[in-house]
């Protein structure tokens, strides 16, 4: 599934990813390919990003963020205070801040 992160500021991350994992208001869900359309507000916490490799990531250019995951170098993490998210189509924007 492709994944964008906007902040009020910039772009924070935009590639194909393997699954998200977000701190939705009931508690953490997490998002394959091809899951159900879903609209969600997000509460303070962790966003996981599940990438295949960060071969091709430029993690400078990730604006200092993201921290790749202590148990798992495929695993960004990137805290937020509050966001909404929209998955469709295998297309999932976080608006995040």
């Amino acid at each position: 599934m492709f994944l964008e992160i906007v902040s009020p500021e910039a772009i924070l991350f935009s590639s194909e990813v393997d699954s998200i994992t977000v701190p939705g208001i009931d508690g953490d869900f997490q998002m394959l390919n091809n899951h159900a359309p879903i609209v969600s507000i997000l509460r303070e916490g962790v966003v996981k990003v599940h990438v295949h490799s960060q071969q091709h990531l430029e993690l400078d250019k990730l604006k200092g963020k993201f921290i790749p995951h202590s148990d798992d170098n495929n695993v960004l993490t990137l805290a937020i205070n509050s966001g909404t998210l929209e998955l469709k189509d295998n297309k999932a924007i976080i608006l995040a801040d």
